[in-house]
């Protein structure tokens, strides 16, 4: 989760959080990454590696873009279900942890479950890990969302986004990138309830003070920004995750991404993590409209991956 968290921050090579990487650091991958979608990149440098690709929750767009990165890279890889490692049968994470770091030389992980599990399995030297989606952030999205920036915009640096919806692991990783570019602005508009985590949001607005940047929530559609250059929103039903109040849909009506939200902003375009359900956090008319760059920003999941992989293992050498 954020960086005030009293468990170590990962090492490098090792993308756990996007708290414990540095700016500069965030920069090379999205630099790299949106080099990869140019076609600028070339070459095999992860020749003769392993990576386990382990996924708890289903996933299309990241276990795929993971796969084809790591192939397109060089390297190999060992695809591991929710049922394949003696994890289910009682052994700890950390002996888990210690046989594989003897044998893969990465792990990407969707596990929806704690911080501190990717932590344990990181803790052995020799085997970089990452965070594929855990159930408080969703580092290598936001990164995807960032070099998707630097496409369609030609920067991360000023860039105003609008985000609608639960402050969930997307908004979260946003909320730990963004602001840390200069002069940017983070408007997020979350349900009553399904807001950040205060320890996000506190380490969030420590990153827009040091970079000159704007970071507000609330949780109402009042006063919206005068303008931005994206509007984002993410499905209301986040994987592996289930919400309490049975009349949630309700609560979140107000905070869909429809054309009439979307023409408050001519120039916008319009962001969604993906899967989306039509009819509920957006409409089809702007999920599949003219200003809609949602499968541009999924395809840039496997140029993000290849940038991660790349600076995480290099890193380990």
């Amino acid at each position: 989760m954020a960086a005030a968290s009293s468990v170590p921050v990962a090492q490098r090579g090792d993308l756990i959080s996007l708290a414990d990487l540095d700016l500069a650091q965030i920069r090379e991958i999205v630099r790299n990454g949106a080099a990869f979608g140019r076609g600028k990149r070339a070459g095999e440098p992860l020749a003769g590696t392993v990576i386990g690709i382990y996924f708890r929750k289903t996933s299309t767009r990241t276990r795929t873009a993971f796969s084809a990165a790591a192939l397109r890279l060089g390297a190999r890889i060992i695809a591991y279900g929710p049922d394949d490692l003696q994890l289910n049968t009682g052994e700890t994470v950390e002996d888990t942890a210690q046989v594989l770091s003897r044998m893969l030389d990465g792990l990407v992980c969707r596990t929806a479950g704690s911080t501190e599990e990717l932590r344990a399995l990181a803790a052995p030297p020799g085997m970089s890990v990452i965070n594929a989606m855990s159930a408080h952030e969703h580092p290598t999205q936001a990164l995807t969302d960032l070099i998707t920036l630097q496409q369609h915009l030609g920067r991360v640096d000023g860039a105003r986004v609008l985000y609608v919806g639960e402050g969930n692991s997307t908004a979260a990783a946003l909320a730990l990138s963004l602001p840390r570019f200069e002069g940017t602005e983070l408007h997020l508009r979350t349900p009553p309830g399904y807001g950040l985590d205060p320890r996000v949001r506190s380490q969030a607005e420590q990153y827009a003070a040091e970079s000159g940047s704007v970071l507000r929530e609330t949780h109402d559609m009042a006063e919206l920004p005068a303008d931005v250059d994206i509007v984002y929103t993410t499905r209301w039903q986040t994987t592996g995750s289930t919400k309490a109040d049975p009349d949630w849909r309700a609560v979140f009506q107000p905070f869909q991404v429809d054309e009439q939200l979307l023409d408050r902003y001519p120039e916008a375009r319009f962001m969604h993590d993906l899967p989306a359900h039509r009819g509920e956090e957006t409409t089809a008319a702007v999920l599949d409209g003219p200003r809609s760059i949602a499968f541009d920003q999924a395809e840039n999941k496997m140029h993000g991956a290849m940038a991660v992989l790349e600076w995480a293992l290099s890193s380990r050498t």
